[in-house]
């Protein structure tokens, strides 16, 4: 019987990887193929579709463009998400534990399909319409409640006595949170400024809202423009795209494993 599990087991398990193997098959070869399709084949090696991506005038800019609204957004949430959950850490208020949970809920609830019309009037109102300020923005208030409510487990399993010995020492505020609080949390804002990036990398609803000029757009909304006269999509420029798009996750992916081996652990050591 026991031996009957284990091949059940072992074929679920493998139809399960060749499933989703099958979408990363195509991502890695469908860009070297002259006429690739949705089906998984061998290739007609070719780099044309390299060449056309490249001439297209918006599409390496809208991979610079989503750095740098990925990488704002990062700054932004990383900084205030810091400062915020070190707070509510240390300070002790009335119902802090509620207004924790009570920001996780909210910003699950309302998603930013519900938020789109206040969203886009607010931004046009204070003109930061076709501005990637106002994306940074708009995607860092939506992600801060869960990088606040993350954190503040890494503030609080810093060891308060490393503060008290750091003021007898004469060290003021700016200086523990800096030399004591932030390496010893450092694990967890690494983790937030690597998940904040991948969830502000793939999207489209919010950029797609505020960004009107195709100078400016990200990717994930260039990628939506590669279609042919006929409407049809355009699998060549898609799958080389999609490559393209890729690879800065997956450099964040391996420099990630290289640096921690996701075991992550404090600045200070016994």
């Amino acid at each position: 019987m026991r031996f009957v599990r284990r091949i059940v087991f072992t074929v679920a398990t493998t139809l399960a990887g060749v499933f989703f193997a099958l979408p990363l098959t195509w991502l890695i070869l469908a860009p070297f193929d002259g006429s690739p399709t949705m089906a998984v084949k061998w290739p007609r090696w070719t780099l044309s579709s390299f060449r056309s991506l490249l001439d297209n005038p918006y599409a390496m800019r809208s991979i610079a463009n989503s750095l740098v609204i990925a990488l704002g957004t990062m700054a932004v949430v990383v900084v205030l998400g810091t400062f915020a959950s070190y707070a509510l850490s240390r300070v002790r208020i009335p119902g802090r534990d509620g207004l924790l949970y009570a920001m996780l809920l909210l910003s699950s609830i309302v998603t930013g399909t519900a938020a789109m019309v206040p969203t886009f009037q607010l931004m046009n109102a204070i003109g930061l319409i076709n501005t990637h300020t106002g994306v940074v923005l708009v995607l860092a208030g939506g992600l801060l409640p869960t990088v606040v409510f993350i954190l503040k487990d890494f503030m609080d399993s810093v060891p308060k006595s490393y503060e008290e010995s750091a003021r007898l020492c004469g060290a003021g505020p700016g200086k523990i949170l800096t030399d004591i609080v932030i390496p010893v949390a450092r694990p967890g804002i690494a983790f937030v400024s690597i998940w904040t990036v991948v969830q502000v990398w793939g999207n489209f609803l919010v950029p797609y809202l505020l960004l009107r000029d195709p100078d400016s757009q990200p990717a994930a909304v260039l990628m939506y423009t590669f279609y042919t006269e006929s409407g049809q999509a355009d699998l060549r420029l898609i799958s080389v795209f999609a490559l393209v798009f890729a690879a800065p996750v997956l450099v964040i992916y391996f420099y990630v494993n290289r640096r921690f081996g996701f075991r992550f652990y404090g600045g200070i050591k016994s």
